[in-house]
C-alpha cells in the first residue's frame, strides 16, 4: 500500500510540474465551457425541461463535463499511450519484473494524475460558469461529499477502459485506430456531447447502462440531486459494478498478454 501511495503522489507531481500545459487547459476548457454552454441556451430555449433538466441544471452540466474532462481521460491521455509505448518497444518486460503488479501500479499513477486535473484543472472553469451563469449547485457539504464519491468511481471506470484499450497493444502494435474508438465512444456515451437523458428511446436506455455512463452522467446528477436515497445507493452500486467487471477482465486480459511475447524495433 506505501509503494502505491508513493506512486499516485510521483503522478500527481508529475502532471504538476507541467504549470504552463495546465493553464493552457484550464483556458480551454473554460472557452469551451461558454460555447456549449451557449449552445445548451439556444437548445433548452425551444426545448424548455428536454431530458428532464431546466436551463440551469442543463448549463450546470455544461461546467461540470469541463471539471472533470481532464480528471476522467474523456479526451484520452493518461497512461494509456505510454504504456502502449512500452509495450510495442518491448520495454513493458521492465515493468513486469517490478516487484509489484503491473496494473495496480498503472492505477496508482492514474489515480495522482486524476486529483491533479481534478484540483488543477477542474476548479478553475466550474468557478468562472458559477460566475456568469446561473448554475444548479448544492449548498450541503454531504452532497459534495456523494459527488466526489461518484467521481473517483468514474476514475476507476475511466481507468479500467483504457486499460483494456492500452493492452490491446500486445496484439496490434498499434494502438491508433482503437484509440481514436475508445475516445469516440467516451465522448459520445459519457454525455460529454449532450446529457444521456436527452437520448430517445432504445439508444437512450442503452447509453444509460453503458460503462462510459458512469464516468459523467451519474457524477452529474449526483451533484444535480437527480440520485437521492436508495437511487444513490444504485448509482453508486453500478458504478461499482462496472468497475469491478472492467478491472477484473484487465487483470484477465493481462494474464493472457504478459504470455505472449512481442518485441518490435528493440
Amino acid at each position: 500500500m506505501r509503494l502505491h501511495m508513493a506512486v499516485m503522489a510521483s503522478g500527481f507531481r508529475r502532471y504538476a510540474t507541467y504549470w504552463a500545459a495546465t493553464a493552457a487547459g484550464v483556458f480551454t476548457n473554460t472557452v469551451f465551457g461558454f460555447i456549449v454552454a451557449y449552445t445548451y441556451i439556444a437548445l433548452w430555449d425551444q426545448r424548455p425541461q428536454l431530458g428532464g433538466y431546466d436551463l440551469a441544471q442543463a448549463v450546470t452540466f455544461v461546467w461540470l463535463g469541463q471539471a472533470l474532462l481532464a480528471a476522467s481521460a474523456l479526451l484520452g491521455g493518461g497512461f494509456h499511450e505510454e504504456l502502449q509505448e512500452r509495450i510495442r518497444s518491448g520495454d513493458v518486460a521492465i515493468d513486469l519484473y517490478r516487484p509489484v503488479d503491473l496494473q495496480l501500479w498503472w492505477l496508482a499513477g492514474d489515480l495522482g494524475r486524476a486529483a491533479f486535473h481534478l484540483l488543477g484543472r477542474g476548479i478553475v472553469p466550474l468557478l468562472v460558469g458559477s460566475l456568469v451563469f446561473e448554475l444548479t449547485l448544492p449548498t450541503s457539504p454531504l452532497t459534495w461529499l456523494y459527488f466526489l464519491t461518484a467521481v473517483a468511481l468514474g476514475v476507476l471506470v475511466s481507468f479500467a477502459i483504457r486499460y483494456l484499450v492500452a493492452l490491446s497493444a500486445f496484439w496490434l502494435l498499434d494502438g491508433t485506430g482503437l484509440n481514436m474508438i475508445s475516445l469516440v465512444l467516451s465522448l459520445f456515451f459519457s454525455g460529454m456531447i449532450l446529457p444521456l437523458n436527452v437520448f430517445p428511446g432504445a439508444l437512450g436506455d442503452l447509453a444509460a447502462v453503458l460503462p462510459w455512463s458512469a464516468i459523467l452522467q451519474i457524477p452529474a446528477d449526483v451533484l444535480l440531486g437527480e440520485h437521492q436515497g436508495t437511487d444513490l445507493v444504485t448509482a453508486f452500486a453500478f458504478q461499482a459494478g462496472w468497475a469491478l467487471v472492467l478491472l477484473a477482465a484487465g487483470r484477465a486480459l493481462q494474464s493472457v498478454a504478459t504470455r505472449k511475447v512481442v518485441v518490435q524495433g528493440g
